[in-house]
Order: structure tokens, then C-alpha cells, then sequence
């Protein structure tokens, strides 16, 4: 399985939110499943869009995969509220964890320890 590193609260944007597209710097050519990992740290905390009202900081994960979604795209433009450039990881299908798996994360896409892919299979909703 492979995973990605999402800081928060965009973490839980993409899970429980409805972020559609996550943004990064670099084209990727791998589509399917994907863990959602919520980084160690938070990021500056920027207004979500219209609509969207996240958790308070104190209440959001951190260090754990908290969902699993499908990536089906990589685009350079989108009608996305969420796309904001150079390129936008396309997701689908978001579905959360009963409980989230506590696990280190890595930079760009990243395979997730056997052991820590079998707790995120029995945790899925």
C-alpha cells in the first residue's frame, strides 16, 4: 500500500472535508489506493474554503494514517476549490479509519510497513 504525508489540517480535509485535490510540486504516475497520513506537524493554519469548518487544532491527528482514498489523477489545472498548483493530486473515494494507525511518515510516496497496512486494513470502516 502505498501512502502520503499530508500535514495537518489538510489531512483531515482530504478525509473527512471534501479536499479533492491535494497540491504538490512534482507530476506522479502512480494511481490506486492511497493512506492518508497526517503529519507530525501542523501547517499554518489558512481559512478553509466556503463551507468547509475544520476541527480546532487541539482535536486533529497527528503522526498516524487516518484514511484511505483512491488517486486517480494528476492534473496541472482544475475547477477544484482545493487546486491551487503547480499540480493536483486527483482523489476519490474517501473513506476514514475507526481508529487511526500511529506510524512514521516520509517525504513524496511511500510504502507502508506490512505490519502497519494490516492494522490500517482491520481499521477500516
Amino acid at each position: 500500500m502505498k501512502a502520503l504525508t499530508v500535514k495537518q489540517p489538510w489531512a483531515w480535509a482530504i478525509i473527512f472535508g471534501g479536499k479533492d485535490v491535494e497540491n504538490r510540486t512534482t507530476l506522479r504516475r502512480y494511481r490506486g489506493e492511497l493512506a492518508i497520513h497526517a503529519g507530525a506537524r501542523m501547517h499554518d493554519f489558512r481559512e478553509m474554503p466556503r463551507g468547509v469548518h475544520a476541527p480546532e487544532e487541539a482535536e486533529l491527528v497527528l503522526s498516524a494514517i487516518i484514511g484511505i482514498v483512491e488517486l486517480i489523477d494528476c492534473v496541472e489545472s482544475s475547477r477544484s476549490k482545493w487546486f491551487e498548483g503547480p499540480f493536483g493530486l486527483v482523489l476519490a473515494k474517501p473513506r476514514a479509519l475507526k481508529t487511526p494507525v500511529p506510524c512514521k511518515g516520509a517525504l513524496g510516496l511511500w510504502n507502508v510497513p506490512p505490519e502497519v497496512e494490516s492494522l490500517v486494513r482491520r481499521r477500516m470502516r
